[in-house]
């Protein structure tokens, strides 16, 4: 090969700056993707608890007492 051969496989600046955004532009995706998986499991996490609680079959009862709503 000549070196006007190897000179010509070479990537142009056009090339290496296009590449360089692709590069960024994954690296900025990838944040986003993580963050977003992050940010869904703290909101799962957040409904089990929720769900996990148990609820208090008196506790309307007594709040609607405490208001003076007369029960059924």
């Amino acid at each position: 090969m000549t070196s006007a051969a190897l000179h010509l496989a070479a990537p142009t600046l056009v090339e290496r700056r296009l590449l360089n955004v692709a590069t960024h532009l994954t690296a900025f995706v990838e944040r986003r993707i993580a963050a977003r998986a992050e940010r869904r499991e703290i909101a799962n996490d957040l409904l089990r608890e929720q769900q996990a609680r148990r609820q208090d079959p008196r506790a309307v009862e007594h709040l609607l007492a405490q208001m003076g709503v007369p029960r059924r």
